[in-house]
Formats: C-alpha cells, structure tokens, sequence
C-alpha cells in the first residue's frame, strides 16, 4: 500500500465522518432521518445512522455504534417492537430522534441543535469550527454534528494539548477522535525515540497498530530506523518480532526496512535460506530474491 493510498483511506474515512452529517448553528434546529440496528454479538449497544438529504440530491451519512447509556429513552427492550423517543445529549449538541422499531430495526427523523458555546470554547482553545465553509453547507454545522456524534469534549481538546505536539487544528482533533490517539497514546510514541511524529503519522500507528511495545520488540531486533515509514511497511507486510528474530538467526542483521520487506514478499524464509547458503554461502538479499523468482546467475 502507498503513502498515497494510506492518506486517500484516511481522508475517505474523514470525509464521511467529518462532513458528511447535518447539523446546525446556534439555536436553529435541523433534521434528518435515522436508521438502526441490533446485533446479537453486541447487546449493550446498537449501530444508528443519521442521513440527511442536500440542497443538490445527493446524501451525507454517518453511522456508527453507539452504547445504551448514550441514548436517553432507549433500552435494548423498546427495540423489540413499538414507538419510540430518544437523545442523545452531549457537550457539543443534542441529537432528538423519533420513530419505531421492529424486531430490533428500527427508522425515524431526528432533530439536532448544536451548542453555539461549545464552538467559542474549542475557539478560544485553538480550534476554530468557523474557520470556512465548503459544498455542503456551513462548516461550523457539519462540524458541530461530527462533534456530538464523536462526543468530542473540550476536555479531550485540553488532554490533547497538554501533550505539547505542536499546533492542532481542529481536523486533527477528530482524527484524533476516531483513531483514538490519546494524549497517553501521543506520548507513548514520543518515547519511542519519534519525537517529531505528527498527527497523520500518529493515525497511521493506531491504523497499522504501532505502539510503544512494537517499537520496543523491533528495537531489541537491531531492526530499528529513524524512518517512522519502516515501521509501516513492516506492519503492512506482517514483519512480527518473531519474523526478525528468525532472520537474526539466519545472519541477516542490520537490513533496511525495504530489505525486510522483500524477506516478506518473497516469501524468503528460514527453510529457502539455509538451501540457498548450501550453494551459495555468502549469498545477498536480492540474490535471495533473484533465485526464488527463478533468476540464476552464470
């Protein structure tokens, strides 16, 4: 996978979530539609979605799970069958929906309000709601949804920059949001020995699940490089300490990220070294590479 399609993932993932629900300004009132859903395997909580339509036909949606104890007036037994009233209420906004279920599915419309303060609280922390607005609508509204939806608190924006990683915007305060890089998670990382990491490295780590104790295993490897990009495409390509360790023990140490990987590719494991090391003792990485797609030197 691409650096490019790494990022195109993210911002796919944050044009959905970010801007792809409705919602309002000060004290006016918008609506929309909802869905929902039960699943078995989850009975503490049930996956909704909000949808409105826009001015041009098409539809923004954003659906997530949500917990029981987040919804006020909805239980797992209203879900069964029958009318229903609900919301959810969060620093951000209030989200008041209405409608009915029927055998654990359910549809209605929603009404949300946002919290004008709440945007002059982010504001005078850094985070400006207001700062533009784009082809959906007013950005402080969608951003004022996505806010609630997400309960991105103004305590969590403290937390975040308490944890002195230069300057946030509030784009960084929902990927952060979403791919749960917790201030805790941020200075974890900056220990490792990556101080510099910014917020979509940061997102890269929790997406490819990076953390401190990965780092710490390829460390003592000897497999360890200053390009934070090695240890993403060792995730992407499943390099586990193990993998390292066998290589250690076949004599490769010392390798570039894109050597590792290549072991991974080619599927060069312990078994096809040690037959090629009996023909050729000191034979290289991309000698390695060139017999096991069938390239024999003369």
């Amino acid at each position: 996978m691409s650096r490019t399609s790494i990022f195109g993932l993210v911002n796919l993932a944050l044009i959905i979530i970010v801007f792809g629900s409705y919602v309002i300004v000060a004290q006016t009132v918008t609506t929309g539609d909802w869905t929902a859903s039960t699943k078995e395997a989850k009975p503490d909580k049930i996956h909704l979605s909000f949808e409105r339509k826009t001015e041009r036909g098409g539809k923004n949606q954003h659906g997530s799970d949500f917990a029981y104890a987040d919804l006020q007036g909805l239980t797992p037994d209203q879900t069964r069958n029958g009318k229903v009233n609900f919301r959810m209420v969060r620093e951000a906004g209030t989200i008041e929906c209405e409608g009915s279920f029927a055998n654990g599915k359910g549809s209605g419309t929603y009404r949300f309000t946002g919290n004008k303060s709440y945007a002059d609280g982010m504001k005078s922390r850094g985070f400006d709601f207001e700062k533009s607005k784009n082809d959906w609508g007013d950005e402080l509204e969608n951003r004022l949804f996505s806010a609630t939806v997400l309960n991105v608190t103004t305590a969590f924006a403290d937390d975040l920059l308490s944890a002195n990683f230069g300057k946030l915007d509030v784009d960084d305060l929902f990927k952060a949001s979403i791919f749960k890089v917790t201030p805790q998670f941020m200075a974890e990382m900056k220990a490792t020995g990556f101080p510099d990491l910014g917020m979509e490295d940061l997102v890269k780590a929790r997406i490819f699940k990076i953390d401190a104790d990965y780092v710490r295993k390829v460390r003592e490897m000897g497999f360890i490089s200053e390009d934070f990009e090695g240890l993403v495409k060792f995730r992407i390509f499943k390099v586990t300490p193990d993998f390292l360790s066998e290589l250690k023990r076949e004599g490769f140490e010392n390798l570039s990220p894109e050597d590792v990987v290549k072991f991974r590719i080619f599927k060069l494991d312990a078994e096809f070294i040690r037959a090629a090391r009996a023909e050729e003792p000191n034979i290289t990485v991309e000698q390695l590479v060139q017999r096991r797609i069938g390239v024999r030197r003369r």
